[in-house]
């Protein structure tokens, strides 16, 4: 079982955003020192929620910081950016840290970041198969041009070959799945998903099995290796563990959550955080390490998957954080290994 981290660099109410930033990085040095197998980074534009805009950025520091971890996105929003040019930058990064660094990408939302960087509604709605096939051509040839709907350009060379240095193909591709549109998009390339911690047990097993029917029917090795998205509070009992969440995740949700504009105006009901909160407590391996590995291994046998990128950082605070990394790897790991 290989279990990393899921880094938001959240900003809770009264905190700063350089707070945020210096936990998330904290959140990844003390997580290679506790012998966690990842962090996955978000990326979010214009909202407390993350204050983390360019998830490759921040891999590229942690990738320095660190020598064993590996370092992923979670995720790069691809409607947001070319495709070649997160390709350029995930090949780079790819080489020069040995070969740890993974590339999730995802379609994002419906957000007035669509406006800002003048993809448009589009980009969201209709582009990201032919964004993704492009990026992935990118990442696995020599040369690549482009005909299609929304790219357009002469063949130009792949510099730097993410290949070129390496035993591997590239960075592993991981899709963010949220539907069956998006699944089917990720079975029929072959690439492994990420799955939200919003979701159960029993719908990720459903979506690992659809995905499975799809990677068979293009020809793909139904063995990848899918990372399922947690929460993770370690303390000595449950009671203890959801308080520490209880206590200041709802107002980071509804802070976060709230400060989301649509491009088209479009209503988007939000979950009500207290509640929100409450699911997650009960769905993930909150509470003493005992139970918290009984989860995981629940999740694992229950879904198939094995690799986890848990939000360590729902306390706010930076001590507590760092304590709750060090517990999951001292306290948790050796049980689930």
């Amino acid at each position: 079982m290989r279990v990393g981290a899921f880094v938001l660099a959240a900003q809770f109410p009264g905190q700063g955003q350089g707070e945020a930033l210096h936990r998330a990085v904290r959140t990844a040095e003390v997580g290679e020192e506790s012998g966690l197998d990842a962090v996955w980074l978000a990326e979010h534009h214009f909202v407390p929620y993350g204050v983390c805009p360019s998830a490759v950025t921040l891999a590229g520091l942690l990738l320095g910081r660190t020598r064993r971890l590996r370092v992923g996105t979670a995720v790069s929003v691809l409607p947001n950016v070319h495709p070649v040019a997160l390709g350029e930058q995930a090949a780079l990064l790819h080489l020069i840290s040995g070969g740890r660094f993974s590339l999730g990408v995802g379609r994002g939302g419906p957000w007035v970041d669509l406006e800002v960087f003048g993809n448009g509604l589009r980009a969201f709605e209709e582009d990201f198969p032919e964004s993704l096939d492009l990026l992935l051509r990118w990442l696995r040839e020599s040369r690549v041009g482009a005909a299609g709907g929304r790219f357009t350009f002469r063949e130009v060379a792949v510099v730097p070959r993410p290949d070129e240095l390496l035993d591997t193909a590239g960075p592993e591709v991981v899709v963010a799945c949220t539907s069956p549109r998006s699944v089917q998009l990720a079975g029929e390339r072959g690439l492994p998903m990420l799955l939200g911690m919003h979701t159960g047990d029993g719908e990720k097993a459903e979506m690992v099995a659809l995905w499975r029917t799809y990677a068979c029917a293009a020809g793909h090795d139904p063995r990848v290796s899918h990372v399922s998205a947690g929460v993770a509070q370690i303390a000595d009992t449950a009671a203890e563990a959801r308080e520490s969440l209880v206590k200041a995740m709802p107002g980071w949700l509804r802070q976060g959550l709230g400060a989301h504009v649509t491009v088209d105006g479009r209503e988007r009901p939000m979950r009500d955080p207290v509640a929100y909160t409450d699911l997650l407590c009960g769905m993930h391996p909150v509470g003493s390490p005992r139970l918290a590995a009984d989860r995981l291994a629940a999740t694992a046998e229950r879904t198939g998957i094995t690799r986890f990128a848990l939000l360590v950082e729902g306390s706010g605070d930076l001590a507590t954080t760092e304590e709750n990394v060090r517990r999951l790897g001292a306290d948790v790991l050796p049980l689930v290994d």
